[in-house]
């Protein structure tokens, strides 16, 4: 079983409104808390592989369930019950993030089960190909959407005053796909009222537990 464990409680910090404002997640998420004792996903595997299938190729993740166990916990159950699959990567950010794991390919946001405790004081951090959750501004309202660390993201760490975004895992194959991701041309949409929406879907077709 995964036990939580304590994270100072903090206030978002300006920078860290980038992610807050288009993470994109439904109203429920806002509703944390704690969950002190879940069911451990694939116990066995301390640093499960993900691959991720995108129609721009693919890539790996490698999963830090020593420094994150809850959010790694909470990855894998999304990626066994196939949450991922046929999804999309709705957010591009040249030099910052890309974000995905939340929509369909027609924009219809999926369904989500509980948001998660905020584990990002777990020594981790937002550096280059580094993963972590997205959420909104209540520090315990990840579900299911996570980006991709284009650059050092230092403002999205936690502080003295600011509760961070936590990393759970790296990309170690594959960041090639990435920056070629990171590449695509964005633009405003309708649907989502957002901007740095790729102008052509990129698709993540499936997420597996690698072999």
């Amino acid at each position: 079983m995964i036990s939580c464990r304590f994270v100072r409680p903090l206030i978002v910090s300006p920078m860290a409104t980038l992610l807050i404002i288009f993470a994109l997640f439904s109203a429920q998420a806002s509703q944390a808390a704690c969950p002190c004792e879940v069911e451990e996903i694939l116990p066995d595997l301390m640093f499960p592989s993900v691959r991720i299938e995108t129609s721009m190729g693919e890539f790996v993740i490698e999963l830090n369930r020593l420094r994150a166990p809850i959010t790694s916990n909470n990855f894998l159950r999304y990626v066994l019950d196939g949450h991922y699959d046929n999804t999309i990567f709705h957010r591009v950010m040249p030099n910052f993030v890309v974000q995905g794991g939340g929509y369909t390919r027609d924009l219809e946001e999926k369904p989500l089960r509980s948001p998660i405790y905020n584990e990002s004081g777990n020594g981790l951090e937002n550096m280059p190909m580094s993963v972590a959750m997205a959420r909104y501004e209540d520090p315990h309202s990840a579900t299911s959407q996570f980006y991709l660390n284009l650059a050092a993201n230092e403002s999205l760490d936690p502080n003295s005053r600011s509760w961070g975004y936590a990393v759970f895992g790296n990309v170690v194959s594959g960041q090639d796909v990435v920056e070629a991701i990171s590449k695509v041309e964005t633009g405003y949409s309708e649907s989502l009222d957002a901007m740095d929406v790729p102008v052509q879907a990129v698709l993540l077709i499936r997420a597996s537990v690698a072999e």
